[in-house]
């Protein structure tokens, strides 16, 4: 394939050894390059396009942290050289959400933190080679993440949160943002306000459902005991109200997870990586089974394999491209990591 370099695929930990149980060998995407991490990978045509961010550690503040892409035309086998997406000395540009536009195009947000007028930008992309600025909102509370863009009734939708991470006040808050327009400008509408960060959901991944309605599973800030499980939202009205509910799911310690509704099978997938343990999860279920009813989730299976590094891998992201389900992570310790892809066969 033209401008592509051949990686090969590798194996973290007992990955590739673990056929048998289900598990899967992951693909290099990014390797040798400092702190390579926060993954976005979205299925844009028949290619896959993953945004991440490259720094020197983990910090969202370093100057010289900025926001790269690689694209595959084989299934996440092989990735083209980097493009540069966001770089910009006063600022760390980090991806942190994704999606489609009614047009079919991929939206990436990259957060620009470190700098005198920390901010958002949406970019947006066809083929993963060339990328387009076509949104820097203004946003009030500044949110500390934008989540992952997905389609309503009448137009895109994502969801941010807001926080300090402090536990001795409650300022936290989430919500909506809404754009009639394919992410050209977007409206902002809190949710929730002035939540301590015991009850804050953090970096929610939602799915649409073939009725409209939507279904989010979301991290907790809570790491220890019972508070550490996944929230569930949900919305019957496309986004207007939202219900907010905890799950059974408690094999987190700050657990980005990643939700995908497969039209084919009918059914929900919950991706997440536990955090010092070292294994990509999911957990599947019919959506009826667990709508309305977030203590109904399945047991999970591993089907990957990463560092047991708690903070040095994680943030799962995934996508859909054919019979397979592509989930970004991160894996390494220290000052070296790397961006890997898990192909899951759905």
């Amino acid at each position: 394939m033209h401008g592509m370099k051949a990686i090969g695929v590798i194996c973290i930990a007992a990955a590739c050894a673990s056929a048998a149980s289900g598990e899967v060998a992951v693909s290099t995407v990014e390797t040798g390059m400092g702190y390579s991490s926060w993954p976005m990978i979205q299925s844009v045509g028949y290619r896959l396009v993953c945004v991440y961010s490259r720094g020197t550690a983990h910090s969202i503040n370093q100057g010289v942290r900025d926001a790269f892409a690689k694209w595959s035309a084989d299934g996440g086998k092989t990735w083209s050289q980097p493009v540069a997406v966001a770089v910009s000395p006063e600022y760390g540009e980090t991806s942190i959400g994704k999606g489609l536009d009614g047009t079919g195009a991929a939206l990436f947000w990259v957060r620009a933190y470190g700098g005198r007028k920390p901010h958002h930008e949406l970019y947006r992309t066809t083929n993963g080679e060339s990328f387009e600025l076509i949104s820097t909102p203004k946003l009030s509370p500044l949110p500390m993440q934008i989540t992952d863009v997905f389609s309503v009734s009448n137009g895109l939708m994502c969801l941010w949160f807001a926080t300090g991470y402090s536990r001795k006040v409650s300022n936290s808050s989430w919500g909506t943002l809404f754009s009639a327009d394919n992410g050209r400008t977007w409206k902002q509408t809190a949710v929730e306000a002035n939540l301590p960060l015991a009850e804050l959901p953090t970096e929610p991944s939602v799915a649409r459902l073939p009725d409209g309605r939507l279904i989010c599973i979301a991290r907790s800030e809570n790491l220890k005991g019972d508070g550490a499980r996944q929230w569930q939202m949900e919305s019957a009205d496309g986004g207007l109200t939202w219900t907010r509910m905890a799950t059974n799911i408690r094999d987190v310690f700050a657990s980005t997870p990643s939700l995908i509704f497969d039209a084919p099978s009918g059914l929900l997938y919950n991706y997440y990586y536990e955090r010092g343990k070292g294994t990509l999860k999911r957990r599947v279920a019919k959506p009826d089974s667990v709508v309305g009813n977030p203590l109904a989730w399945p047991e999970p299976e591993v089907v990957a394999r990463g560092s047991d590094a708690p903070w040095d891998a994680g943030n799962a992201n995934a996508t859909s491209l054919g019979k397979t389900h592509y989930v970004a992570f991160y894996s390494g310790r220290g000052d070296k990591t790397d961006v890997v892809v898990a192909p899951v066969p759905r």
